[in-house]
């Protein structure tokens, strides 16, 4: 990653505007481009850009309302930024983003900025369906193939397997893309499916022993999303 704010090259440019976004910049270098954000027109055009990508994953996960002791702490930076309307008029993204999971976006985004290939790449974040918690990303970049990304390891009864699973808006049903370990990232080959598109849906659900036998889903959904394109 470019570690010196301020070069000129545009594909610098675009890395620096997506770690900035993505909040992956230590927080000298935060406050660096946040200070070149009102005078540095380049900049501020590639940072919005990201933005409206990542907007998306706002729609993976319920809102999840900021605790007390998290607004005290923002209002008393606010007292320290010097900055104010630029930081203020960005806020209602990072709240969004923390309801599908910073940490998600954050994980993924590190993988996108390091790749300079232009493939068209979509995001998932797999959320469990009675609390919104996130437990896997998936990355999809090109059309023959995706990653699934664990954000911690999931429990699986022993007479148990996870199985994962998508279908695209105008599919028929859903299509088994084999059983996951829990914990493991793993890549997951698309054969003979069409390439990943906008709201493609993803899911893991807990089947048993050697997997569905029907070759659909029956047991219960444990983390489930929907696709996002994001570059």
């Amino acid at each position: 990653m470019n570690n010196e704010p301020g070069s000129k090259s545009t594909d610098d440019l675009e890395q620096l505007a997506g770690e900035y976004v993505l909040g992956t910049l230590s927080a000298e270098q935060q406050d660096s481009v946040l200070r070149r954000l009102d005078s540095d027109r380049a900049l501020r055009d590639a940072v919005d850009a990201w933005e409206q990508r990542l907007l998306g994953l706002n729609a993976l996960a319920a809102p999840l309302p900021p605790s007390p002791r998290l607004w005290q702490r923002i209002n008393r930076s606010l007292g320290d930024c010097p900055a104010q309307p630029t930081w203020w008029r960005r806020l209602g993204l990072w709240q969004g983003l923390a309801a599908a999971s910073l940490a998600a976006s954050l994980l993924l985004g590190v993988a996108l900025l390091t790749v300079q290939s232009p493939a068209t790449t979509y995001m998932v974040v797999l959320v469990a369906p009675a609390t919104q918690a996130p437990g896997w990303v998936v990355q999809a970049r090109g059309p023959d193939k995706v990653q699934l990304i664990p954000l911690g390891k999931s429990e699986v009864p022993g007479d148990k397997v996870l199985q994962f699973w998508t279908k695209g808006e105008q599919w028929p049903a859903p299509i088994s893309l084999g059983l996951i370990k829990p914990g493991e990232q793993v890549t997951v080959p698309l054969e003979r499916l069409p390439a990943v598109e906008p709201n493609q849906l993803f899911e893991l659900t807990l089947e048993n022993v050697g997997g569905s036998a029907s070759g659909l889903p029956t047991g219960p959904v444990q983390f489930i999303g929907r696709a996002v394109k994001v570059l």
